[in-house]
């Protein structure tokens, strides 16, 4: 009897082998992913410059072409053709005080260590900016050993002088009066007065007393009219 109706027979073991089986798991599992590059180290910072570096940078940077002074005890020397005006605000009173000022009796006042007067209408602050020598001395006339008649007519022509050539302030020495009669001082009294009144006194703007570097009481500050 034949075996055709028998058990089935097994499916050979050999047939269930693969041999892409394997070869087919490899290729599923993923690849191994390079190596990152390492970053390079960052640069080291850079050292920052102690401040007192830094301030002498700017400084020399700052005087770079400066050239240093010498001589600093000396003055400048002035120019005698233009005549300095050590404030111009006194001076600026001064052509304001000029423009009212009329003609008439002058506002004087004396002591025995000072003497002063002021056409009428001047600004009395013209007479504090005389007195503190606001402005700059551009002739000196020195009435030492003269007769008063004598005084008298050299302070006309000095005052004519000077006003022609343009100079705005001078100064009359007129001693103290030490080796007087009477050690009074004479010229003193005597120049308030020509400074005051007549000829003499329509060229003058104010007077007064010179600070002690200039003369003190022994001198007198004349601001002249232009």
């Amino acid at each position: 009897m034949s075996h055709r109706n028998g058990p089935p027979k097994k499916k050979d073991e050999s047939f269930h082998n693969t041999p892409f089986k394997d070869a087919m798991k490899a290729l599923q599992k993923k690849a191994p992913e390079p190596p990152k590059a390492k970053a390079p180290p960052p640069p080291p910072p850079k050292k920052k410059p102690a401040p007192e570096e830094d301030d002498a940078s700017l400084f020399y940077a700052a005087m770079d072409g400066v050239q240093q002074l010498t001589h600093r005890g000396e003055a400048p020397v002035p120019n005698p053709r233009l005549p300095e005006i050590i404030d111009e605000n006194a001076e600026a009173l001064a052509q304001l005080s000029e423009l009212v000022a009329g003609q008439g009796v002058f506002d004087l006042a004396d002591s025995d260590e000072f003497i002063e007067g002021a056409s009428p209408g001047t600004d009395r602050n013209l007479l504090r900016a005389l007195r503190r020598g606001d402005f700059s001395v551009q002739g000196r006339l020195d009435l030492h050993g003269m007769t008063q008649v004598e005084a008298k007519e050299a302070v006309e022509r000095f005052l004519t002088d000077s006003r022609r050539g343009g100079r705005r302030c001078v100064l009359v020495v007129h001693g103290r009066g030490l080796h007087s009669k009477d050690q009074l001082p004479v010229l003193k009294a005597q120049l308030k007065t020509w400074l005051s009144q007549k000829r003499i006194g329509q060229m003058v703007l104010a007077f007064a007393t010179a600070r002690p570097q200039d003369g003190g009481a022994g001198a007198v500050y004349v601001l002249l009219r232009r």
